[in-house]
């Protein structure tokens, strides 16, 4: 199972551009629908812990999936795999291109920019799809988007996101504790 969940990541880490947030879904299909390792809530549920924490996400996704599949080695496992590849594509960029050759080589300035619309939409893929499985829906979908402009508009008091993820949680905590009080009447 180590070596599974190393190779798992590692191919995520290799084979994915764009960061974190382009890997999400990526390691979702892996890690729910492929390998079923986890249940979609649970994949969630580690999501939301993974953006808590400090760091790089694609690390913390890993390390929480690892941990909770086989605790201190597995999270070990996930988190080399996913660095594994980074690092060593980072070594080999590092060694043989510089900025200026990056910049100056109309063939890699290509790719780059080929990739870039990929990237957006490995981002914008996790999002619908932890949206619909969060339960946001057309009645709800102004919550997120006005939470993103307001962050987005650089506003001293309104653009701070710490702000919003405490509002969310004093807010769902008032309606579960609502919600079970009208299920206790009943």
């Amino acid at each position: 199972m180590l070596g599974k969940l190393f190779i798992t990541f590692a191919k995520i880490g290799a084979f994915t551009f764009g960061g974190g947030w382009a890997m999400i879904s990526i390691i979702e299909r892996e890690v729910v629908d492929k390998h079923q390792w986890l249940r979609r809530d649970e994949f969630l549920d580690l999501l939301a812990v993974a953006q808590s924490l400090p760091g790089i996400l694609a690390v913390n996704i890993s390390v929480v999936v690892g941990d909770k599949l086989r605790g201190l080695k597995g999270a070990i496992a996930a988190s080399a795999g996913t660095i594994t590849p980074c690092f060593l594509i980072i070594l080999a960029i590092a060694m043989f291109l510089t900025p200026e050759t990056i910049t100056s080589n109309p063939t890699l300035t290509a790719i780059f920019k080929g990739i870039r619309p990929a990237v957006v939409a490995l981002i914008v893929a996790p999002v619908i799809t932890t949206a619909r499985s969060a339960g946001i829906g057309w009645k709800t979908a102004w919550i997120p988007a006005a939470v993103a402009l307001l962050i987005w508009s650089k506003l001293p008091v309104v653009s701070n996101p710490i702000l919003y993820i405490a509002l969310g949680g004093v807010a769902g905590w008032y309606f579960t504790a609502r919600s079970i009080k009208k299920i206790n009447k009943s």
